[in-house]
């Protein structure tokens, strides 16, 4: 059933009166000196390149009349835009400060001249619903490679929507999404910020300082700036053209439009990737290392940009049966690590207790053979074999105990397709490992 997702974010918003203080960054656009977050996140002390990666606004209508986006280069609207209703300045105002150009006029986004593309998830000024904000993504998903910003979320999982954001990452998108402003009203799950394969924005304050409204949570991955942020609304909003908001709704389309400009720079990073880059070189702002409240810490655009890449994560995304298997959720499934020609096979690949939390391989088990897997991770993840009737590894216990044969299998006259599990262990948060699948006669 279609639900208002940005109901709980557009409420969320505290709009305020007063300018923020001088930033650093000083351009002709006029309220550029107030974007202290510029220097926050050190989007002032690096140069913005030209059009590259585009960034993909999912999300109620921009208006293209605003003097921001009136004529704004290299922008394409995916569909009709509306901006009439209660709650339809939203999308112009993320859309701004992800990727406001620099014409002389208010503001300037993070990175001024994104390729910007746009969808319009509420044809009515009903709000955004899972269904249209599920076309949003699909239609992202089609211009891959590129980042996706979902500032919003709601409290109920929707597997249809999981599946459209798991299409985009599966096509080599980036996707981006608002953490929640629930650090005040419980900390409840939010989604699709709770989900793996999401790189999930918490917001901060001038100081540094994690806002108390960001919701707390171990799906978080990194911070940047949510309070007082100036941002384009439609002139029917406000008769100025610009706001002052908080809200992660504000803090997500600035770590999508550095995702851009750092993917635009360097192009050979997977999504995978660019996400590790972007976390591994954010600025410690709270616990030493990873917390619930800020991920990684504050976004920090000149460290992302030298930060040595990480592994590339192999068949991503792979957390289930239905992401692997072909014609389930992805017309060729992922590739098979063993087949018929070649039973045994290794590969490396990461896990993260938030963001990748299990991989799943189809391996294949040759007639009269039994086949084993083993993994080395210094004892941080483990291996197990699901047998070829498994629907997913969240089946109830009779199907588990019909299909979980743990690590090895013996196939009888015929070969037969099964699935290979590697999973974190007790107490690890992440594992870097090698999975071995060995073919032997019974």
């Amino acid at each position: 059933m279609a639900r208002r997702l940005l109901a709980a974010v557009v409420a969320a918003l505290a709009l305020c009166g007063a300018a923020a203080a001088a930033g650093v960054r000083v351009t002709a656009d006029p309220l550029e000196a107030q974007e202290w977050w510029l220097a926050a996140i050190g989007a002032n002390v690096a140069e913005a390149p030209g059009p590259g990666v585009p960034i993909n606004i999912v999300d109620t209508g921009v208006d293209q009349t605003q003097p921001e986006f009136a004529n704004r280069p290299n922008t394409t609207y995916f569909n009709a835009q509306t901006v009439l209703g209660p709650g339809e300045f939203h999308g112009t105002m993320v859309a701004s400060v992800a990727a406001a150009p620099e014409n002389g006029v208010g503001m300037a986004g993070v990175y001024p001249n994104a390729v910007l593309q746009v969808f319009d998830t509420s044809p009515t000024p009903t709000g955004i619903t899972n269904p249209t904000a599920i076309a949003g993504i699909l239609t992202a998903a089609q211009h891959c490679p590129g980042v996706i910003n979902l500032s919003w979320g709601g409290a109920q999982p929707d597997p249809q929507l999981q599946a459209a954001i798991l299409t985009a990452i599966d096509a080599g998108c980036l996707v981006v999404a608002a953490a929640g402003n629930e650090g005040q009203l419980g900390n409840q799950p939010t989604y699709p910020a709770d989900w793996p394969h999401v790189l999930t924005v918490a917001a901060s304050d001038r100081n540094n300082a994690v806002a108390p409204f960001s919701t707390v949570s171990p799906a978080n991955d990194i911070t940047a700036p949510g309070v007082g942020i100036t941002g384009a609304v439609p002139l029917s909003h406000d008769p100025s053209g610009y706001v002052n908001g908080d809200g992660t709704s504000f803090a997500a389309p600035m770590v999508s439009a550095a995702a851009a400009w750092i993917w635009t720079l360097r192009p050979t990073l997977t999504a995978g990737q660019l996400a590790g880059v972007m976390r591994a070189s954010a600025t410690d702002i709270g616990p030493a290392g990873f917390d619930n409240t800020s991920g990684y810490g504050l976004l920090n655009i000149p460290a992302a940009l030298v930060a040595p890449a990480p592994p590339v994560d192999p068949d991503e995304p792979n957390d289930d049966i239905p992401e692997v298997r072909p014609l389930q959720l992805f017309q060729l499934g992922q590739p098979a690590l063993t087949t018929k020609a070649n039973p045994a096979s290794r590969i490396a690949a990461t896990l993260d207790r938030a963001d990748d939390p299990r991989d799943i391989y189809r391996i294949w088990i040759p007639a009269h053979r039994t086949v084993r897997v083993n993994v080395s991770s210094g004892g941080r993840a483990a291996a197990r074999i699901w047998g070829p009737k498994t629907v997913s590894v969240t089946e109830g216990i009779a199907a588990r105990r019909r299909d979980l044969r743990g690590p090895s299998i013996t196939a009888g006259k015929s070969g037969m397709q099964a699935y290979a599990e590697v999973l974190l262990t007790g107490s690890s948060s992440t594992a870097n490992y090698v999975l071995s699948v060995t073919a032997s006669k019974r």
